[in-house]
């Protein structure tokens, strides 16, 4: 479902196709309902391990986060800070683990390549990015830990299932039709990067 709130654009989960076909590269959203945390080792285990995610998420949203976390199981779980991890260290797992697990909205710390914006495509689904160092920010925007799966593999990067609230802002990177704002700027970048160096050198060799 997607509503406007104060102005604000807030999707709740579960997302439908509709809901995230509707967005583009650069919107700005925040979100409420579930959230399941991951990084690599949780997307090796679904990929290339072949076991399956113990959340479902089908329509629902992934964080690349190393959560920290305090409490135990007996006790209860309260968020101590959650950001965004580099996304990019995904790219080489993240269609296939689209394609498993049927997330529709993914976000981390950073850009994503061409075969996540392939899956976006494909599935209907988005990449959002995260501003960085807003760790207890993101925290704050935290009501519940519903659960905790493969603890074994560490506080960061075990399976966290969040209830989230007014969770962002999150700028959409990659939409549902591949386009990719990181992807984008590298090139824009790249050409005034030239144009400038070629200005300086001009100046320069002018004093030679």
């Amino acid at each position: 479902m997607t509503e406007n709130i104060n102005g604000k654009t807030v999707l709740t989960t579960p997302f439908t196709e509709e809901d995230i076909r509707a967005l583009r590269a650069g919107d700005v959203i925040f979100i409420n309902g579930d959230v399941v945390t991951g990084r690599d080792d949780m997307h090796i285990r679904v990929v290339k391990e072949g076991l399956s995610l113990p959340a479902d998420i089908s329509g629902m949203a992934l964080m690349h986060a190393g959560p920290i976390v305090k409490g135990s199981d007996g006790e209860g779980y309260s968020m101590v800070a959650i950001g965004p991890t580099t996304s990019m260290r995904m790219e080489k797992l993240e269609y296939d683990f689209m394609d498993k697990t049927g997330v529709r909205l993914i976000i981390g710390k950073g850009g994503m390549g061409e075969r996540t914006a392939e899956a976006c495509r494909e599935f209907g689904a988005v990449h959002c990015v995260y501003p960085a160092g807003n760790a207890v920010v993101a925290a704050m925007c935290t009501e519940e830990i519903k659960g905790v799966a493969w603890l074994d593999l560490g506080m960061p990067e075990a399976c966290w299932n969040i209830r989230v609230n007014d969770f962002g802002p999150l700028i959409v990177s990659i939409d549902s039709s591949g386009r990719n704002i990181f992807a984008e700027k590298k090139k824009e970048y790249a050409r005034i990067k030239e144009e400038q160096a070629e200005i300086i050198a001009g100046k320069v060799r002018s004093f030679i």
